[in-house]
């Protein structure tokens, strides 16, 4: 059940601000340097997520853009931060899970035993560049475990100098979980229907000479057994940070994890013919052949950074990462259809609920990606303006190399998932070997006029260099480009409680097409498209309440399929017009007494213009709801102190399926019920947690999104029921 809370833009930096930048708040007892706020080292060092849940205007610095003394409370932006307490209230196990705590982000193709994929305001983001880690940046084209999370932080709209390349719409911002002041033990299980069991760890220790060093080790496995029938698993996590506090200026963080994931994974429904189906058993798997093999994701990241205080109101801070994944792709994979008469459908299933099966199976892929920043932070003054000031480099290396690769068809399956078809994993086809280096040179100055009236001034410059081969040497492409991503903000204080703003900025992104041989140019790198957005919002915070609202104008090339489609060779992945997509982001929580209310709306309109299709000109992009709302009530009771009960309920609106949105799915709206009991008994703190997801057991399509050429549409999970016990020394 969650116990979310969404912000103006108050939260996000923290991931760099605690991290990247050594803020006490999250390296209780460090050394203070005059840039640092002193709220936040003021927290007790127990309380390392205390940042996150207080209420009112929040002292975090804004360092996701550059300006990391400024509260982002008084910045040009909008965030949402989900920490780990949420997420263990809200029973959260995967990154598309926290779609439920914003109502600007949804689904994206996700499902059981695959990777995670978010939309925010309307755009499917980038699992290549839109994910950080600690402020640099991942690849996401895995599976990323949460159980040394600290806070998972998600920033809405586009992110052209936070990122040298970025699909537009906001970046996702992991932040990991680093030593405590005072010595942690916490151990954690959980039980969910049907039978998946979670354990977990979180030790935390200071030792050495004025507890200069610290370590905090996070360790879980849990047995995977979701409602969905044949996806049994298993996953695995271990993980090791660091910190020593060399002198009083000079701070050393460092930080390894290791995960695994075994699972096989569920492939989609389809529109049957002309029409949208009803709603299945929402505990059907599709790959369920003999045949079917697990997705496997194995994962190693590691990260070394020095905060070194040169003078009163300037740092430096070095930062470097390196991540290496290892993947087994396969799955029974439900692909179009050829019916009865010979027609043969490239974008659904045929309308008896046949399709064409397929065999794909992309064995020992790996992906590799070093990163290294150089940030410069200061203060000064040019008469009567105060200057904060940030330079920096991020040097970025990524690597994917794979083997050949099995697409191929095996026969003919049913969406009643009775039917058995043999094997055909026998490798026929290359896959794309790629590389890319990119250097991005970074400046940020806010100016402050006076006490209330300030500019932000930001760019990026970005050299990049991208090559791709097949694996049996064919079809080698290179190419270089060169680009600056600019932003600019002005913001005006209204008293001590309102803030009016209003930004400018831009992005890029490229592209891949997919390496499937409908494909005329499969896994050829597609030119850089730059994306433009204009924002004006409104944030205010008082004792009880604090709210945002934002408007907000975005502008993106499109990348699309041209051709037909229906055979190999017959697609052709380019840019083909532009997305559109205007709204009004809003949010707010109230709390009074007992009780704690917060909710938040996104009304969006999205159109697809100047496509090569004409017809399609002014629809509006698939998967894509027009209204999304969330909203939860949280009361502590004063019968049974300790007791909170928690209720949550969201709201998206219908999606279209088709491009040429002549098919749709309905409105879906659901209920989540969940109860939290903390007790101190024995020295011990003791946290029970029980919740139902789905509450009413809705049978609804919950998205449909459209990949590869094919319609896809995905069930809503049914109700399900967990608990767990958390024990806190």
């Amino acid at each position: 059940m969650t116990t979310f809370r969404t912000v103006s833009s108050a939260t996000f930096a923290a991931s760099l601000a605690c991290t990247a930048f050594g803020s006490a708040a999250q390296v209780p007892g460090r050394p203070l340097s005059p840039a640092t706020p002193a709220s936040a080292a003021s927290a007790p060092a127990s309380q390392t997520l205390a940042p996150v849940v207080v209420t009112g205007p929040f002292p975090v610095p804004a360092s996701v853009a550059g300006f990391d003394d400024v509260p982002l409370s008084r910045a040009p932006l909008q965030a949402t931060t989900v920490d780990a307490k949420k997420i263990r209230d809200a029973g959260v196990r995967r990154l598309s899970d926290l779609t439920r705590f914003d109502a600007s982000s949804s689904d994206a193709y996700n499902t059981e035993g695959y990777i995670d994929s978010f939309t925010i305001r309307g755009f499917v983001i980038d699992n290549r560049f839109n994910f950080r880690r600690d402020g640099l940046p991942i690849n996401a084209e895995t599976s990323i475990p949460l159980d040394n999370k600290a806070r998972v932080d998600i920033l809405k709209g586009t992110s052209g100098i936070q990122s040298g390349t970025s699909a537009p719409g906001g970046l996702v911002d992991l932040v990991v979980k680093r030593p405590t002041a005072a010595p942690l033990s916490s151990a954690f299980v959980e039980y969910r229907q049907r039978g998946s069991v979670l354990g977990s760890v979180d030790l935390s220790r200071r030792f050495g000479e004025g507890d200069a060093f610290g370590l905090r080790l996070n360790a879980a496995a849990e047995s995977l057994d979701p409602e969905v029938r044949h996806a049994r698993g298993s996953r695995t996590l271990t993980a090791l940070a660091g910190d020593w506090r060399a002198t009083a200026s000079t701070l050393v963080e460092a930080e390894i994890e290791t995960s695994r994931r075994s699972q096989p994974s569920v492939p989609g429904f389809s529109v049957l013919g002309d029409r949208v189906p009803e709603v299945p058993d929402p505990r059907l798997n599709l790959n369920n052949q003999r045949w079917s093999l697990p997705v496997v994701f194995d994962a190693t990241t590691a990260s070394l950074r020095l905060t070194q205080q040169l003078a009163p109101g300037w740092r430096v801070v070095a930062h470097g990462l390196t991540q290496r994944l290892r993947t087994d792709d396969r799955i029974a994979f439900p692909f179009g259809c050829t019916a009865a008469d010979g027609t043969y459908y490239a974008d659904r299933y045929c309308p008896d609920g046949t399709f064409d099966l397929y065999d794909f199976r992309s064995e020992n892929e790996r992906r590799r990606e070093d990163a290294g920043d150089v940030t410069l932070h200061g203060a000064f003054a040019t008469g009567p303006l105060r200057h904060m000031f940030g330079i920096g480099a991020l040097r970025s290396i990524v690597r994917t190399r794979s083997q050949g690769n099995a697409f191929n068809y095996a026969g003919t399956g049913n969406v009643d998932g009775t039917l058995q078809v043999p094997s055909a994993g026998d490798v026929t086809a290359p896959n794309t070997n790629r590389d890319e280096r990119s250097t991005e040179l970074h400046v940020r100055d806010r100016i402050a006029f006076g006490e209330q009236t300030a500019l932000w001034l930001g760019a990026r410059r970005t050299r990049l260099f991208r090559s791709g081969i097949g694996t049996d040497g064919s079809a080698p492409t290179d190419y270089r480009q060169a680009f600056t991503s600019p932003f600019v903000a002005a913001t005006r204080e209204v008293g001590a409680d309102h803030l009016l703003y209003a930004s400018w900025s831009r992005g890029v992104e490229s592209d891949v097409a997919p390496n499937l041989p409908i494909y005329a140019n499969f896994g050829q790198a597609l030119p850089a498209a730059r994306s433009r957005q204009f924002e004006l919002g409104w944030k205010g915070a008082g004792e009880r309440i604090d709210w945002n609202v934002a408007l907000f104008d975005i502008r993106r090339p499109l990348f699309g399929d041209l051709g037909t489609c229906d055979a190999p060779g017959a697609c052709t992945r380019a840019l083909d017009g532009e997305q559109h997509h205007r709204g009004l982001d809003a949010n707010a929580s109230w709390r009074a007494g007992a009780w704690l209310l917060r909710g938040g709306v996104q009304w969006l309109r999205a159109t697809t213009e100047d496509r090569a299709d004409s017809a399609l000109d002014g629809k509006r992009p698939v998967n894509v709801p027009a209204f999304t709302a969330r909203s939860g009530i949280d009361y502590a009771t004063t019968s049974m102190p300790g007791l909170t009960l928690q209720l949550a309920a969201s709201y998206e609106g219908g999606r279209d399926v088709l491009p040429d949105n002549s098919l749709s799915i309905p409105s879906v709206t659901t209920f989540d019920l969940g109860v939290r009991f903390d007790k101190r008994a024995a020295g011990i703190g003791w946290t029970l947690r029980a919740g139902i997801d789905n509450l009413f057991d809705r049978r609804a399509w919950r998205e449909a999104p459209y990949q590869f050429g094919h319609a896809y549409l995905f069930p809503l999970a049914p109700r399900t029921a967990r608990i767990s016990l958390q024990a806190e020394l």
